[in-house]
């Protein structure tokens, strides 16, 4: 069934990769370390635009006044969705209120050293950067990928789905149903939107979420069953093809 707008909240595009990878600002010294900055580029002293990227800035924006800045930890060489994002997100302030109306608020945190001021700070940079990356995928900054994917009205569905619950054994039937498609319209749609069959990225999420729970300490016979492999051993040989390296030396990494 084609999802209804009333339906439309019960979907969230973020909420798995919020939950395998978690996401964290922290309070930078350094400028050149940030990848969340807040600027003034009219001379207004409060921020007019808001700038992320998944890497730390390489180079300070120019003719820039740079009045907040933070460092977002979001796993971004291990996480799919930071992959997918443009190599910066900008952001006109005067477009976005609820953009600016927290923005405000960080600059004040920035510039008035307050009790708590660090944690009011690095949690209100979390909120900003979950609302810009939504804010990506809302206004579709890619033609194709995961992130297109994501802003699609239909194939999100089936890849909220995928993405919430790996280990269930899905068909592709199943999934073109729960999207509103005909298995053949499905399958060609998300190839041409995702740039991947749907079994395929399945297969991959199954790996990079393998990789979190690896990397977290747990082993592979545990991991390989909860992410939906059908043994430790079909676990390993994929993660293997996939990553040029068995489980094992995951932890060595």
């Amino acid at each position: 069934m084609i999802e209804r707008s009333s339906e439309h909240q019960r979907h969230d595009r973020l909420a798995a990769f919020l939950k395998a990878y978690g996401l964290r600002a922290y309070h930078c010294h350094d400028v050149c370390d940030a990848n969340l900055l807040l600027v003034d580029a009219r001379g207004a002293a409060t921020p007019t635009h808001l700038i992320y990227r998944p890497e730390a800035l390489e180079q300070m924006p120019d003719d820039m006044n740079v009045l907040a800045a933070a460092t977002i930890d979001f796993k971004s060489s291990i996480n799919p969705l930071v992959g997918a994002l443009p190599r910066e997100l900008c952001f006109d302030l005067m477009l976005e209120p609820q953009l600016q109306g927290l923005s405000d608020l960080i600059f004040s945190e920035t510039a008035n050293r307050r009790c708590g001021g660090d944690t009011i700070h690095a949690r209100l940079c979390e909120v900003v950067v979950v609302l810009a990356i939504r804010r990506a995928i809302a206004i579709g900054t890619v033609d194709a990928g995961l992130l297109a994917g994501l802003a699609h009205y239909q194939l999100h569905i089936s890849l909220v789905a995928m993405h919430e619950h790996p280990a269930r054994h899905w068909q592709i039937a199943e999934l073109a149903e729960i999207a509103g498609l005909t298995r053949g319209r499905f399958i060609a749609l998300f190839k041409q939107i995702v740039g991947q069959p749907p079994a395929t990225y399945l297969a991959n999420w199954r790996l990079a979420l393998g990789r979190v729970e690896l990397q977290a300490g747990r082993s592979a016979k545990v991991v390989s069953a909860a992410v939906g492999f059908g043994s430790t051993a079909a676990f390993s040989r994929a993660y293997s093809r996939h990553y040029g390296y068995p489980p094992s030396q995951e932890h060595s990494r």
